[in-house]
């Protein structure tokens, strides 16, 4: 060993340089901490990594002391991230992203495996939408020689499991055409979409004004389904009347049960559906079966489509360019 050598070691090895990577750093930790802060408790994040939990406290313990500062406040009420925590974590999860995708790519370039793309669709999309871009996306993706893993779940605004690299791109809905979705994230737009109002016969024509919706009870959500939409149209409707809130539907996911209770409230009540059918491209009053039960509802149209959501393909702009390209590809093949 050169002098040199020796001095370079010898400044590694100090603990107080603060010029110099913390040494023992490993994946494993970065992956202890990551499973930490999604699960929100030790307890829960032992049992995804399939260790025991004073193990995982220990490796936490051990990374906190190799970075030299607390990542996590340990409070009676529940564990909260330091703020160098969340800077910790947001570095974690590019840099597990990046060796998960080089793994990827090694192994493809091996002959061992295809490069894999995981794709977030949440619950609430219209069928037809929902199914072009999934059936579009599968053609793209096979004649592109890559993998697609499906996951059903909901999406915020922020579209965090895209941010957190849980998932590599998705398709949800958009906040004020996408201008608040982050610039690490590529965005195309599909198209606006609206809802559907339902309502008991004779409270109104085919068209209603957006004040008469706002004065009755309406049936929407829950929130969580598509907090994006839910947000949006409960802002709209409370500038024409403040004191405006939406009722969670009793069946969230079968609209015929919550449309027959809401015919047999004695309050005037509709059933408003989330983003159903693309703007513009309204099916028209639904007249009620001469042998139904009269308090059957019918549905109406808004005048002038006030509540819309605008559908969007986001990924994450990090993503290998083969992958980038199959999103492309999709959308742009998605028929408006």
């Amino acid at each position: 060993m050169t002098m040199m050598d020796e001095v370079q070691a010898g400044s590694a090895e100090r603990p107080d340089s603060g010029s110099v990577t913390p040494q023992g750093v490993e994946l494993r930790h970065l992956r202890y901490f990551v499973a930490l802060a999604d699960a929100g408790t030790f307890t829960r994040a032992a049992e995804q990594m399939f260790i025991a939990q004073p193990t995982l406290s220990q490796q936490i313990r051990r990374l906190e002391e190799m970075v030299g500062t607390p990542l996590l406040q340990r409070r009676r009420e529940g564990m909260r991230l330091t703020e160098a925590g969340s800077v910790l974590l947001e570095e974690s999860r590019a840099v597990l992203s990046r060796v998960d995708h080089g793994v990827s790519r090694t192994r493809q370039a091996a002959g061992l495996g295809r490069p894999r793309l995981r794709f977030v669709v949440p619950p609430d999309l219209p069928e037809d939408l929902a199914v072009d871009v999934a059936l579009r996306l599968r053609a793209a993706a096979r004649s592109a020689g890559v993998d697609v893993a499906w996951i059903e779940a909901p999406l915020d605004g922020e579209f965090s499991p895209i941010l957190r690299r849980r998932v590599d791109a998705g398709l949800g809905w958009l906040t004020a055409a996408g201008e608040d979705v982050p610039a690490t994230l590529e965005v195309m737009s599909l198209g606006k979409f609206e809802p559907d109002v339902w309502l008991p016969p004779g409270i109104a024509g085919p068209v209603m004004a957006l004040g008469e919706l706002a004065g009755m009870d309406v049936v929407h959500g829950p929130r969580r389904l598509s907090p994006v939409a839910y947000d949006a149209w409960l802002a709209v409707l409370q500038e024409v009347n403040p004191h405006f809130e939406f009722t969670d539907p009793p069946f969230r996911r079968l609209l015929p049960m919550t449309m027959a209770f809401a015919a047999s409230t004695s309050r005037s009540t509709a059933v408003l559906t989330g983003p159903h059918h693309r703007l513009g491209d309204w099916p028209g009053p639904a007249e009620p079966d001469p042998a139904a039960d009269p308090a059957d509802l019918v549905r109406a149209r808004i005048d002038g489509s006030p509540l819309t959501a605008a559908a969007g393909l986001v990924w994450s702009s990090d993503l290998p360019r083969l992958l980038q390209q199959v999103l492309f590809d999709t959308a742009d093949r998605i028929i408006f």
